[in-house]
């Protein structure tokens, strides 16, 4: 019995971050589809995006005060404009953007194109000298190859739609919304301009993480940095939304879908859920965590066609396939880059040519280190001495929108 508890505690141990990433997906999901419901009954997603971060900044703000009080470093004047344009690219540009553009299109549509992230991060990482590509080795050769390939899915899903491709479950749903559907010309208008403002998201996305990498390095405050650059995110929204909605009306919000959307978006999807990627992040490293995006996709797409009588259509299809093979590729370029980052830095065994044993450099130090206390105790008397240990950092908290990190 033992030895079977034993067994189950460990698979349970190894099985952890697959059920947490795969559960963050499922939230992800619920997101985009509450969302989509609350902006097609009305709701502006300018107003949306103030509540989402409102909801987000009551729930960081508190952890950040309390387990970074000793740790906070010194607020300076370019930090401080450093949170004001990550306020700006984040919660306000890529936000509105990435709203309108799941309003003209389907939620299927815009987590396919969220999945962009990764390749579009590459390029800008290479122009800005954070990322060496040497064609040289296949690493790089992968990323590159990778990112050309999600580019021409997302072009693929943005000028060709192709024929409906219908489900049994759906097919007669999609018989009654066909009825009252909109004409196919302002459609497809609006199919294109939404696939634009998605791609332009993604971008201010993609430059929101190279900013944030900057950031980070002068002010290694995780949990403070995400809480500050969501309660700037929510002034300027104030701002933004006051100068698009001239009427009062947009911001009142009661117990309904509105009022769900922007709690599940700003508590589960900015709050709770990146804690716990961030978690996975630590354990598992970066690469896991982006692996498991595609899945949204696919549960988004059921999920869409059951609540929504989403149409998926051919063209979504084959683009989407692309730009995940496109991520996929990405992705293995930066696990092989992480494989030989980790390699570098673990220490080369020394050989002790005498007797053909192998030792490690560090433990002989260590023994070394081990004697001459030795020695020093029987010569003088003890001294005290204060050990402080290092202080255990609180995982990089990723933010804003859904998006594989």
């Amino acid at each position: 019995m033992e030895g079977k508890a034993g067994r189950w505690s460990d698979f349970m141990q190894r099985a952890r971050p697959y059920i947490a990433m795969m559960s963050l997906q499922f939230g992800y999901a619920g997101m985009n589809i509450i969302t989509k419901v609350s902006l097609n009954r009305g709701m502006s997603h300018y107003v949306l995006v103030v509540y989402r971060h409102a909801f987000a900044t009551v729930v960081i703000a508190p952890f950040a005060l309390i387990l970074e009080r000793k740790v906070r470093p010194k607020m300076t004047f370019l930090v401080f404009m450093q949170i004001f344009v990550l306020g700006l690219l984040g919660p306000v540009i890529d936000q509105n953007l990435y709203y309108a553009g799941l309003k003209f299109t389907s939620p299927t549509f815009s987590c396919a194109m969220s999945n962009m992230l990764p390749a579009m991060t590459f390029v800008m990482a290479a122009l800005f000298r954070m990322e060496k590509v040497d064609m040289k080795k296949v690493r790089c050769v992968a990323k590159v190859v990778g990112t050309v390939v999600t580019v021409g899915g997302a072009m693929l899903m943005t000028l060709y739609k192709g024929n409906v491709l219908t489900f049994p479950w759906s097919a007669h749903l999609h018989g009654h919304a066909t009825n009252g559907s909109e004409a196919p010309e302002s459609a497809d208008q609006d199919w294109v301009k939404g696939s634009i403002f998605l791609i332009i998201a993604t971008f201010a996305w993609a430059s929101f993480f190279i900013l944030q990498a900057v950031t980070l390095k002068r002010y290694p405050a995780h949990l403070s940095l995400t809480a500050m650059v969501v309660f700037m995110g929510t002034l300027q929204s104030i701002a933004v939304t006051f100068v698009v909605e001239h009427k009062a009306s947009v911001w009142s919000i009661g117990f309904d879908m509105n009022l769900l959307a922007a709690a599940y978006a700003g508590i589960v999807s900015s709050s709770l859920a990146y804690y716990v990627q961030g978690l996975v992040m630590k354990k598992r490293g970066p690469v896991f965590v982006t692996a498991f995006s595609p899945l949204m996709m696919i549960i988004v797409a059921i999920m869409g066609s059951f609540i929504l009588a989403e149409k998926i259509y051919l063209g979504g299809v084959l683009g989407s396939v692309l730009i995940v093979v496109g991520l996929y590729s990405v992705l293995w370029g930066k696990y092989k880059e992480y494989q030989e980052k980790e390699a570098e830095e673990i220490p080369e065994p020394v050989k002790d040519h005498q007797n053909g044993h192998t030792h490690d450099l560090e433990a002989a130090n260590d023994d070394n280190h081990l004697k001459m206390q030795n020695l020093g105790s029987s010569a003088a008397a003890a001294v005290p001495v204060t050990v402080t240990g290092p202080t255990i950092q609180p995982p990089l908290v990723a933010m804003m929108a859904p998006r594989p990190n």
